[in-house]
């Protein structure tokens, strides 16, 4: 435990306190190469191998064991090579003279090594996810798909959800206008999956082109934008859970409303009623967590974002808005040509 403390002590002197390695060991009388693995290691590091032990008799055989398991693979789990097994082959087809002990310590450190392995998240106040989630429901009087924008806060599990009548652009956009009008400020970031809403093309490297819109609203909120892996839902799970909640608890039985804003008020609703819940695990309500995230956001813009899709109608001087007011055309500030 002294040791452990001398540690602390000098990494504080050093990093915080400002001092040169050279001082730090004369204060605590110890060599200046002492203070420097300090510096590099948290904790006292322990003996570490300078290259792995030697395996003379098993070595020349770890390829032929690494294939094996590389087939098993594709194989059906119950037919699966064991360590026992694998001995038995080495000695038998390919000449193998050493123990099973060492093949076995082999195989388990393989296998190790291949295991995904799952650690609990921290989430830190100031960033959120988002989603589309689909769900039926009967919009004057005609049950039909709809899909949902979803937007939840990690930290604090504060969330919103909007509906629409299909997973467009336009609906994205005004999700994130609508969601950001709700907390009242914008999140330093946002966790996306690959939606081709947002991301036009994933180059060779893992950089992401992002689409014109989505790059037009990411510049007017001024947030930091992150992707999950392909095919890797688990890399947002908080808000793939909230589309799960919004639609076992918001949207069953199957909801009936006049109209999109009618049902999106009830949406509204349900999110505004989750702030009062208290999750397992947490001391706090959604609500009282929430201030924390709201202290880490940025203010919103003077305006919202322009959820319109932008093409020219006539006259380069007009374009659609194709949320608001379909028919409506909307002109663009004096001087400037919107598409």
């Amino acid at each position: 435990m002294k040791v452990v403390e001398l540690y602390a002590q000098v990494r504080y002197a050093v990093r915080i306190e400002g001092l040169s390695r050279r001082e730090a060991a004369r204060r605590y009388g110890i060599d200046p190469r002492t203070v420097a693995k300090m510096l590099a290691f948290s904790v006292p590091p322990g003996y570490r191998r300078s290259r792995p032990p030697a395996r003379p008799k098993l070595d020349p055989f770890t390829g032929i064991i690494d294939q094996m398991l590389l087939e098993d693979e594709a194989r059906p789990k119950k037919q699966r090579h064991t360590s026992k097994r694998i001995f038995e082959r080495l000695r038998d087809e390919h000449g193998y003279a050493g123990g099973i002990t060492i093949v076995k310590d082999y195989v388990l450190a393989r296998r190790l090594r291949q295991r995904e392995v799952f650690v609990p998240l921290r989430h830190d106040p100031g960033h959120a996810q988002v989603d589309f989630g689909e769900a039926l429901a009967e919009i004057a009087g005609v049950e039909s798909k709809i899909h949902f924008f979803a937007m939840d806060l990690p930290h604090s599990d504060a969330c919103f959800v909007r509906a629409y009548p299909a997973e467009t652009a336009e609906a994205f956009c005004d999700g994130h206008n609508a969601a950001f009008n709700f907390f009242g400020k914008v999140p330093r970031s946002i966790l996306y999956d690959n939606t081709t809403l947002a991301v036009a093309r994933i180059l060779g490297d893992g950089v992401r082109q992002r689409t014109r819109v989505f790059s037009e609203l990411q510049s007017h909120y001024v947030f930091a934008d992150r992707f999950g892996r392909p095919g890797k839902g688990n890399d947002k799970g908080k808000v793939e859970g909230l589309v799960g909640w919004t639609r076992r608890n918001l949207l069953v039985p199957v909801p009936r409303a006049a109209s999109f804003a009618a049902l999106n008020e009830q949406l509204l609703e349900g999110c505004r009623r989750r702030l009062g819940d208290r999750l397992r695990g947490h001391e706090e309500t959604i609500g009282e967590r929430l201030v924390r995230d709201l202290e880490a956001f940025h203010a919103l813009p003077a305006a919202p974002y322009d959820a319109c899709e932008k093409k020219p109608a006539g006259s380069a001087r007009y374009r659609w808005c194709a949320i608001a007011a379909p028919t409506t055309r909307c002109r663009p500030p004096t001087g400037t040509a919107r598409f």
